[in-house]
């Protein structure tokens, strides 16, 4: 029979340069997502949970394990740049350039959102914002769910992110169903978010990508936050 610690250990499950066991793990993961479940995964900074974003169930119980404010949206993570016009109402031409630049990489862009997307993610505001991650983990788990999914820090609200697997295991991990390690994260700043839903876009959390190569690219100034 197992012992406690043997069995807390099976909840994590090594990705990396394995491809097998790495395909394999994706897959159980991607089971899990699309069952309801809850699985923690690296990031280009830190560790993110993710959920299926059409199972509100799935959505409430992310929001109970981070303790998050209902008022406060949840970004997510595509698959591909093409399936994008399933989550939004729009693409300007300002998030066109953004993407073409800094697509996969580390800028969420909050657009306005489809009305296929659950108002628990956008915390009503009918906005979502999206990314598409170079992060093998994270974009090759989008794939294997075949949707978009949930790309929040796994942490519990107000407190710093995780940003390696027993990090994540110690601090949230009785309430996910699989943590998927990935080594240590590089840290720093998390995705930078620009709202291109208004003229000029506003960047609203500085991270990864800074505002003068987006300045650059878009060919003006940004507005202030």
């Amino acid at each position: 029979m197992a012992s406690c610690g043997q069995r807390a250990l099976e909840k994590i499950v090594q990705v990396d340069n394995n491809r097998r066991r790495t395909r394999g793990a994706l897959r159980r993961a991607a089971d899990i997502i699309l069952s309801g479940g809850v699985v923690a995964y690296p990031t280009e900074s830190f560790y993110g949970l993710a959920v299926n974003i059409e199972n509100d169930s799935a959505i409430k119980k992310l929001y109970e394990i981070k303790k998050r404010e209902a008022d406060k949206p949840i970004l997510i993570l595509i698959p591909s740049a093409e399936d994008l016009r399933t989550y939004v109402e729009e693409t300007p031409e300002a998030a066109c350039k953004l993407i073409e630049a800094f697509w996969p990489g580390g800028l969420t862009i909050l657009f306005r959102s489809a009305m296929s997307v659950s108002p628990l993610l956008t915390a009503g505001t009918g906005k979502i914002g999206i990314r598409l991650s170079s992060h093998p983990v994270a974009s090759g788990l989008a794939r294997a769910v075949g949707k978009a999914i949930t790309g929040t820090s796994a942490n519990i609200s107000g407190q710093p992110p995780c940003q390696d697997a027993r990090q994540v295991e110690k601090t949230i991990g009785r309430a996910v169903d699989l943590i998927l390690d990935g080594g240590a994260t590089q840290g720093g700043g998390g995705s930078t978010i620009i709202d291109v839903t208004v003229s000029p876009s506003v960047i609203l959390r500085q991270g990864i990508v800074g505002r003068q190569e987006i300045e650059k690219v878009l060919g003006k100034s940004l507005a202030a936050a």
